[in-house]
């Protein structure tokens, strides 16, 4: 499902949490904070980043984890931690 997520799939969803489905962190959910079209560059889709905001700790390394929303269900990301803030750590995934 992760190939067909769009930017629109996300923009509603900007202040919504998505839980971390991993048993060594049962719960943890992270932010969705930021929603960015990027340049186009004659893909299939529209490229798109979306920006997650969670706790200070753990950190999460760069990886794919499986998250679950209320609304898109199960879906796995590959996020990246690029930055912290006075509220916690922030990570991005960018669909191509």
């Amino acid at each position: 499902m992760t190939n067909e997520l769009s930017l629109a799939d996300f923009s509603d969803l900007v202040r919504e949490s998505f839980a971390l489905a991993h048993p060594a962190l049962p719960d943890l959910s992270l932010e969705l904070v930021e929603v960015t079209a990027l340049p186009d560059h004659g893909g299939p889709r529209r490229p798109f980043a979306i920006t997650f905001r969670g706790p200070r700790t753990p950190l999460l390394p760069q990886n794919t984890y499986r998250f679950e929303h209320r609304t898109l269900g199960a879906v796995h990301l590959f996020i990246v931690p690029i930055g912290r803030e006075a509220e916690g750590i922030v990570y991005e995934a960018v669909f191509n």
